[in-house]
């Protein structure tokens, strides 16, 4: 485990609105695995205690322990044995009695007798602040192979409200019960234990549809030879069709190695992402201490209707379930509630008052937690792992591709001298990709490339290199390339206009700048009617997002869009694929690389020499922030408080984290808390100002599971709201420094 978080750094919590994590819809859990004193009850009371004060000091809110934690899976018969039962339970007691001054939910394992001792449960026990919150019996006892649990234990699947003993104190068991947390918002507990997972209806699915959003599976689960993936693979499925976090710790070090071996695997899933694991076979204790965005959680199960739909139709099965406690992690008060029952969670005495108020929690101090601790991704749309970018870049120009060739073949483009591809080619980016997937359509429709008909039309700012480029790699790739000056009439419109320019005076205003934008696409649509083609759209998912387009007969419009799905940090990973893949010569891959290497720019106001060509990230902003905005916003719903958290999270250390392969070292930077604001401030104007552009977008199809724009799609939004209520959120709750 790694080390207490200092004091000095716990303090800055109540000034700084980015130093916990529970600020933000985490909350922090724990999968322990720990060396067993087989049968020794009081031992593993004391190597439980020791860890639970280090997840303590690291602000953990959940903490699991695997299955019989406290006295050890591999006993036999020996867990029917008074004297063992006798001191788990004593085990049990220290390990409450300590809670009262430890921030985590507790989950720990041990055997426990009914009240009239005429059966025994193997139990998951939750505990916080001094007191049992519930005890959850196994439900599904593996009686099979290497497994005799039948042998020993009861099944506790119908033994909701059987009494056991803790000492002097009775419980009840609880199978059924979810443990509410309402200081940390969506947070909902359910447990299980080890072979629950492995039923064709687990009980976690059910408790999940009930309302839990953190499952926790304490396990013993000896191992064999392709297990530890086969329980990676349970928890993932169940993780991803729940919708919900699953935290696993499995026996380890210390069991019984007579007949079976144990690796005290540790993991945690959530929504089927896997957030982390620890090593197996370890020498000593391990844990797997992961961030769980619960916001991320609710998100998905509101967005997901199916998810409600289940719950209906197995609503007769859930009335089981009941919120059976709830708990409170922070001070002042924290406190402990049993079925409406106040209970001081200090002091261990009822509350006298049962009508009290209960605490939010909102006015408690969170401690400061340090930087999440979960994998972030500064490009959410690119994947860092080099063969996992190119999977993703395969399918994403596949599926580029293939609409392009479904759209081709509907309208008598499936034939050669069909309906022609038509499009605008600057030497940019976006173009350059757009070329790239019509060249790959009409090699799957059987055609010639010449058939693809491209066009440059330089305006009033458009550079040498930039046209060379376009010229060299329309050439190279094979299509039909011209060239048309847009200058001349350009110049016409302004002057019919009245516009300043048309007299000969430098005022390059916006309408400058549409004029050549939207010039260029009414000749591509009219050279579209005059050819037999249809214009392939260039226009990418983060244009689209920030309005970077001219409306009407501009780069807003086309026949079809091969782009609007992919958003600008990943266009040049799929072209860096294309050259890396050799889909094309090496004479137009090196002609790829040279538009890689171009800044992006619209080349629509003249520079003279010695100023800096027009930039469009000084414009409008960093497209690696607006695309991390972006995705957050579209995907997660995220607000734009917890997304200038993530954002500061994600860039604002350049050596923290992992860059996607290929990234430019040059290229590599931080982002500042004040310029993380500035660019939020803006990307939410954009955004809201610009949905009347996205609501009349042309045909496109979806290519990431980070959304798409669409009105037909992911995406529908009256296009004259206001964005006050975000931007009010950006000034009260952003830091700008």
């Amino acid at each position: 485990m790694s080390s207490a978080t200092d004091s000095a750094a716990r303090g800055t919590a109540d000034t700084d609105p980015h130093a916990s994590i529970y600020d933000h819809g985490f909350v922090r859990v724990a999968a322990v695995t720990l060396p067993v004193a087989l049968a020794d009850p009081a031992t593993n009371a004391q190597r439980h205690l020791e860890q639970l004060r280090e997840l303590h000091e690291q602000q953990v809110g959940v903490a699991v322990f695997p299955e019989l934690s406290l006295t050890g899976y591999s006993l036999e018969d020996l867990v029917m044995q008074e004297t063992l039962l006798d001191a788990a339970e004593q085990a049990l007691a220290t390990v409450v009695e300590a809670s009262r001054e430890l921030m985590p939910l507790i989950v720990v394992g041990a055997p426990l007798r009914a009240a009239d001792r005429s059966r025994l449960f193997n139990c998951a026990i939750t505990i916080h602040r001094g007191e049992i919150l519930g005890i959850h019996p196994k439900q599904n006892l593996a009686t099979y192979r290497e497994f005799y649990e039948r042998r020993w234990f009861a099944p506790g699947d119908d033994a909701d409200g059987v009494s056991v003993r803790v000492l002097d104190r009775e419980h009840v068991l609880t199978p059924h019960s979810l443990i509410t947390v309402p200081d940390v918002p969506g947070l909902t507990l359910f447990v299980e234990i080890c072979e629950d997972m492995w039923v064709p209806v687990p009980p976690s699915a059910e408790a999940a549809l009930a309302g839990a959003t953190v499952v926790a599976n304490l396990s013993g689960s000896p191992i064999t030879v392709g297990r530890a993936e086969d329980r990676k693979l349970m928890a993932r499925s169940a993780s991803a069709r729940c919708q919900a976090a699953y935290v696993y710790a499995a026996a380890g070090e210390g069991e019984s190695t007579t007949d079976l071996a144990w690796d005290g695997q540790t993991f945690v899933y959530e929504c089927g992402d896997l957030l982390g694991e620890s090593e197996r076979f370890p020498e000593g204790p391990r844990a797997t201490i992961v961030d769980v965005d619960v916001d991320r959680i609710v998100a998905e199960r509101r967005r997901q209707n199916t998810a409600d739909d289940n719950r209906r139709t197995h609503a007769a099965s859930l009335e089981k379930y009941s919120s059976w406690a709830a708990t409170t992690l922070f001070e002042p008060e924290p406190y402990v509630v049993f079925d409406d029952e106040v209970v001081d969670a200090l002091a261990d005495d009822a509350a006298e008052d049962d009508s009290e108020e209960l605490p939010t929690g909102a006015e408690a101090r969170r401690p400061a937690t340090g930087p999440l601790r979960r994998e972030l991704h500064r490009f959410p749309f690119v994947p860092e792992d080099a063969s996992r970018l190119a999977q993703d870049s395969y399918e994403a120009f596949s599926i580029q591709v293939a609409g392009l060739v479904r759209r081709l073949s509907a309208i008598g483009g499936d034939r050669p001298g069909g309906t022609k591809p038509v499009l605008g080619v600057s030497g940019g980016l976006d173009s350059t990709h757009a070329l790239l997937v019509c060249a790959r359509a009409m090699d799957r429709l059987g055609r010639d490339r010449s058939e693809i008909l491209t066009y440059t039309m330089p305006g009033f700012a458009t550079t040498e290199h930039t046209r060379s480029n376009a010229e060299l790699l329309s050439r190279a790739i094979g299509a039909s390339f011209e060239t048309i000056d847009i200058r001349p009439a350009s110049t016409q419109m302004l002057s019919d206009m009245g516009h300043p320019f048309g007299r000969g005076e430098e005022v390059f205003d916006v309408t400058f700048e549409n004029v050549q934008a939207g010039m260029r696409y009414d000749y591509l649509f009219r050279l579209a009617n005059h050819h037999g083609g249809i214009v392939v759209g260039t226009g990418d998912l983060s244009e689209l997002a920030l309005g970077w387009c001219t409306y009407g007969v501009g780069d807003q419009m086309a026949h079809y869009g091969v782009n609007a799905g992919v958003p600008k940090t990943l266009i040049q990973h799929l072209i860096r694929w294309v050259i890396a893949e050799k889909l094309f010569d090496q004479a137009t891959g090196d002609l790829l690389q040279a538009v890689l290497d171009t800044e992006i720019t619209p080349e629509l106001i003249p520079t003279k020499t010695g100023e800096k060509a027009q930039s469009t990230e000084d414009s409008i902003g960093p497209y690696a922030l607006h695309d991390f905005t972006l995705y957050h916003q579209l995907r997660r719903g995220y607000g734009p408080a917890k997304i200038a958290y993530l954002a500061h999270q994600a860039w604002g250390d350049v050596s923290a984290g992992q860059w996607p392969a290929g990234y430019v070292e040059a290229d590599k930077r931080a982002y500042s808390r004040a310029e993380i604001k500035q660019w939020l401030t803006v990307f939410t104007r954009r955004f809201f100002s610009s949905q009347f552009k996205r609501s009349a977008m042309p045909n496109a199809p979806k290519v990431l599971a980070g959304g798409s724009l669409s009105p037909r799609g992911d995406w529908r939004m009256p296009s004259d709201v206001t964005s006050k209520a975000w931007l009010a959120e950006i000034e009260r709750e952003v830091p700008g420094e």
